[in-house]
């Protein structure tokens, strides 16, 4: 039993001088691994998102009927050109015209009258209130004539600016009410460039800031220049819309194309 204790007093002693003589090797570790400092993961700016643009007719219309009635003639077709002034839509106008003929007549007629009461006037015939009221039946008569005229100046829709028709609201032949819709016209202007741009690039992004667009329709790549910004920002999206016009001939682009704008700013 001695011996046995003996042995164990000898293990013991043995452990400890070896844990004594690894303690400052372990410390150093210890203190070397506090030492080194934790890099904090890099922060990766967001890339700037994918801005989509819009071209969009310089102006665009959709005459409508003046009056109501039946159509004649309907031109031109679709697609095709149309100059300022030409008439692309004409109603059957018997009725009007025959309003505007009868005003004529009644317009002359009190006119004849007028004059037969100031001649009667001269011969002491005609009391002056008779003059009067003949004088203003033919103001009355030539007011209406004035309505039929109009009336019939609405038998016709001329184009308000040259552009190309982009669809029919009607047919000829067909029955139309008043504002009814009939021709659409886009103008043949270069045309305009939509885009929506994120609200944070207000802080460098002013009118007169050049930008380019590459439109899918062409694979072709344009010059632009902003030309106004829009009054309020979309609290959704946190965008806002600008309004560019397109720099040199773009005589290959048509509204409704569409593209991608690059912008060159520093981040």
């Amino acid at each position: 039993m001695k011996k046995g204790y003996l042995v164990s007093c000898i293990l013991l002693m043995f452990n400890n001088v070896i844990w004594a003589a690894n303690r400052p090797s372990l410390e150093m570790a210890s203190t070397v691994k506090a030492a080194v400092p934790v890099q904090p993961a890099a922060t990766v700016a967001a890339p700037d998102p994918v801005v989509r643009a819009l071209l969009v007719p310089d102006r665009e219309t959709i005459l409508g009927a003046s009056m109501s009635g039946r159509l004649i003639d309907l031109s031109p077709r679709p697609g095709e050109h149309v100059s300022k002034g030409q008439v692309v839509a004409q109603f059957d106008c018997t009725e009007p015209r025959a309003r505007r003929d009868m005003a004529k007549a009644e317009l002359e007629s009190a006119r004849l009258t007028h004059e037969g009461k100031i001649r009667l006037q001269g011969l002491q015939s005609a009391a002056e209130l008779e003059v009067e009221l003949a004088a203003a039946a033919v103001t009355k008569a030539q007011a209406q004539l004035g309505v039929a005229k109009a009336q019939l100046s609405q038998c016709s829709l001329a184009a308000p600016f040259a552009g190309r028709v982009v669809k029919w609201h009607a047919k000829a032949f067909q029955g139309v009410n008043a504002g009814a819709p009939l021709i659409e016209i886009v103008s043949d202007a270069s045309p305009r460039v939509k885009v929506n741009v994120p609200s944070r690039w207000l802080v460098w992004l002013k009118p007169g800031a050049r930008f380019e667009i590459d439109i899918e329709e062409t694979a072709k790549r344009y010059k632009a220049r902003v030309q106004q910004l829009n009054g309020r920002i979309d609290p959704v999206s946190q965008t806002i819309e600008i309004e560019a016009s397109l720099i040199g001939n773009a005589s290959d682009l048509l509204p409704g194309m569409s593209g991608t704008a690059l912008f060159d700013h520093a981040p």
